[in-house]
């Protein structure tokens, strides 16, 4: 994608970069991303193609700030202006995903022994929503993603895995962010839940949000993607160099 225009972009990753470490192997360096550079403009679903193992996931984790970028410039339009993530503080970064970006991954990951219902009201409670229209709320996304009401007083993990999935996606679209940032968030779903996030992600994109995504399932990324950006034209040989 050409790097166009900014004023319209909610996310720009500009000349990112990427290597890991390999400790177990005499701290060799394995270059996996290079330049990569592209935008996700409001309104738009920016899906990142490619093969397993070309760095898709590795993209979506410097965006979060779980994995830190070796150089370049990941821009995110917040608070008011822009925020640099690879050079952010800490707490800019969890002040970005509190208030701006959002991430549904495959897996959810929550506190044991915390009801379903809790689990999807939290990031709503932590941007001030009061704990009563937080669950009603939560409730509301549980239903529409079938999990029966029976269950929301319950702790997710005593639940399938389809069941946990749609948690994390209730949770991921309980509270609205300029940004989304979805890894193959219909992986475990059937065919009618399916038919429900591709609702739910088309109501998102019909509000502004801009949302860098992930689909294993080529259905769901033709019904929602605007744009796929081939991550392996980013993908230098896999070749460890000496530290």
């Amino acid at each position: 994608m050409t790097h166009t225009d900014p004023a319209g972009a909610v996310l720009s990753l500009v000349g990112v970069s990427k290597t890991f470490t390999l400790h177990l192997q005499g701290s060799q360096r394995l270059p996996v991303l290079r330049d990569v550079s592209f935008d996700v403009p409001r309104g738009r679903c920016v899906v990142l193609g490619g093969e397993s193992g070309a760095g898709k996931s590795t993209i979506m984790k410097m965006v979060f700030g779980s994995y830190a970028a070796d150089g370049g410039r990941i821009l995110l339009r917040h608070d008011g202006g822009e925020l640099d993530l690879v050079r952010a503080a800490p707490r800019q970064v969890l002040a970005a995903r509190r208030d701006t970006m959002g991430y549904v991954s495959q897996f959810l990951r929550a506190v044991p022994r915390v009801a379903a219902l809790d689990v999807v009201a939290e990031p709503l409670i932590e941007r001030g929503v009061s704990r009563d229209e937080a669950r009603e709320r939560a409730g509301g996304l549980l239903a529409r993603l079938s999990i029966p009401e029976r269950l929301w007083n319950l702790p997710p993990a005593t639940f399938s895995g389809g069941e946990q999935q749609r948690v994390n996606i209730a949770r991921g679209f309980a509270t609205e962010r300029p940004l989304m940032l979805l890894d193959e968030p219909t992986a475990s779903l059937d065919a009618r839940n399916r038919v429900v996030v591709i609702e739910m992600i088309r109501e998102r994109l019909a509000q502004g949000t801009g949302i860098i995504a992930i689909f294993h399932d080529a259905d769901v990324r033709e019904a929602v993607g605007d744009e796929v950006v081939d991550v392996q034209r980013f993908t230098p040989a896999k070749e460890p160099v000496a530290a």
